[in-house]
Formats: structure tokens, C-alpha cells, sequence
């Protein structure tokens, strides 16, 4: 008896499935109208080119020009944020969560001598994130760890 029980709950969740999966489908497509542009008709006066030529075209859009006595580095070296590890080169741009901060900025911080050890995330406190904080504007005021 139990047996047969389980087969029909297998058989009815079978179904169940293929009906959801199938529902899914024949729902999931977007429908897309078709807009086709309207074209001036051509007069008997006028040959074919010449309608095609008065369809207005959208205005061109100004460009603000950049001042030329700007230099570029200035420009990306304000763009540019980060940590760069010296020994392999990566630049971190986020670091501003301890908990989830690259083990070589922890690492760095504790061989610059901003820190006195690289913290557990049991350990952190609100006093020692003030301290990691400040830790870390140090750290990004060092030319060794500029990108």
C-alpha cells in the first residue's frame, strides 16, 4: 500500500513539474511590436530619393570640449584609487571594510607599524575599526602603496 502511495506522489509531482516548466515557456516570450517608420509619400512629381531625403534627421548633440592646457596624468592621477601592493602589483580599490580587505593590506599594515597585528573578526571592536581607519589613511599617504 505504501508503495503504491509513493509512486502516485511520484507520478503527480512528475506532472506537477511538467506543467510549470511548460507554462514557463510558452509565457517567457516577450512580445515585441513591430513600429516601422512612416515614410512621406512620393508624388507623381517627385521621384523616390527626394521623399526618402526629407525624412528629418535628430540634430547632432554638442560636445563639451576639455580644456587643452589640462594635462592628462592630472586627470587620471585624480581618477586613480587605491592601495598597490608593491611585490605583486595589484591595486585594491575597496578596502574600506575590514572583515573583507585583502590580507596583504592587513599584512602592511601591521609591517608599517600602523597596527600592532592583523585582527581576528571575533576581535573587532568599534575603538579598533576607528584605529584601522586611521591606520588606512596612513597607509594610503605612503608613495610605496600609491597606484
Amino acid at each position: 500500500m505504501t508503495e503504491g502511495l509513493f509512486i502516485l506522489t511520484v507520478i503527480f509531482v512528475a506532472y506537477v513539474v511538467y506543467v510549470t516548466v511548460n507554462d514557463h515557456k510558452e509565457t517567457s516570450k516577450p512580445t515585441i511590436p513591430k513600429i516601422t517608420p512612416e515614410l512621406p509619400k512620393a508624388t507623381a512629381a517627385q521621384p523616390i530619393s527626394e521623399a526618402i531625403v526629407k525624412i528629418k534627421k535628430p540634430a547632432p548633440t554638442k560636445q563639451i570640449p576639455i580644456a587643452k592646457n589640462t594635462p592628462k596624468a592630472k586627470i587620471q592621477a585624480t581618477v586613480k584609487k587605491g592601495l598597490k601592493d608593491p611585490i605583486t602589483g595589484e591595486i585594491a580599490t575597496t578596502y574600506n571594510n575590514y572583515r573583507f580587505t585583502k590580507r596583504w593590506i592587513k599584512d602592511a599594515l601591521v609591517t608599517e607599524g600602523l597596527i600592532e597585528k592583523v585582527y581576528k573578526n571575533t576581535e573587532l571592536d568599534p575603538v579598533i575599526e576607528a584605529i584601522i581607519k586611521e591606520a588606512l589613511l596612513k597607509l594610503e599617504s605612503i608613495d610605496k602603496y600609491k597606484p
